[in-house]
C-alpha cells in the first residue's frame, strides 16, 4: 500500500507511461477541435510539459484528466486570439489574391466545409471527427466523451443532417 502512495508523476517511469498511454488519443481529440496539426501538437507538448512542472501536485490517477484539461485551456486560449487575427487576415487575403476558376470553387466548397463543421455544436463536431476522420466506434467515442452509445449516436445523427443541409450536394 505504501508503495501505491509513494508514486509520483514526477517518477520518469510514471511520467513516461502516462506520455505513451495518452499522447495520441489527446491529440487526436485537440486536433479534431483545433483542425490543425501543428497547433495541437503544440498543445499536446504544452499540455505534458505542464504535466511535468506540476508533477507534484498531480496524482498518476488524474493525470490524464490533468492533461486533457490543460490541452483543452490551450485550445479556447488559441481560438480566442486567432478570431481577432482571422477577422483582419481575411480582408486582406481577399484584396491581394487572385486564382484561378478552379482553386476559386475549391476555396468556396472548404470555406463552406468549415463552416458547416463549425457551425456544428462542439460535442456533434467531435463526434463526427472521431468517427468519420480517425475511425473510432461510437462505444470508444462514447467511452472518451463520458456518455452512453446512444448519445453519441444521436450527435452523429444530427451532425450528419445539419452537413447535408448546409451543404449542397453531400
Amino acid at each position: 500500500m505504501e508503495t501505491k502512495n509513494n508514486d509520483n508523476v514526477c517518477e520518469d517511469e510514471i511520467f513516461s507511461s502516462i506520455f505513451k498511454a495518452n499522447s495520441k488519443t489527446v491529440f487526436n481529440y485537440i486536433y479534431y477541435k483545433f483542425g490543425n496539426e501543428e497547433k495541437a501538437h503544440d498543445a499536446v507538448q504544452e499540455a505534458f510539459v505542464k504535466l511535468w512542472e506540476n508533477c507534484a501536485k498531480v496524482a498518476p490517477e488524474k493525470a490524464k484528466s490533468f492533461v486533457y484539461t490543460v490541452a483543452n485551456n490551450l485550445y479556447l486560449n488559441v481560438i480566442k486570439a486567432e478570431k481577432v487575427r482571422l477577422k483582419y487576415a481575411d480582408k486582406t487575403l481577399k484584396t491581394t489574391i487572385e486564382t484561378p476558376e478552379f482553386l476559386l470553387e475549391e476555396s468556396e466548397f472548404k470555406t463552406k466545409l468549415d463552416n458547416a463543421l463549425n457551425s456544428l455544436p462542439d460535442n456533434q463536431r467531435i463526434t463526427f471527427l472521431l468517427n468519420r476522420i480517425d475511425g473510432k466506434k461510437y462505444k470508444e467515442i462514447a467511452e472518451m466523451e463520458g456518455v452512453s452509445v446512444k448519445a453519441i449516436e444521436k450527435r452523429m445523427h444530427l451532425a450528419l443532417k445539419s452537413l447535408r443541409e448546409k451543404i449542397d450536394g453531400i
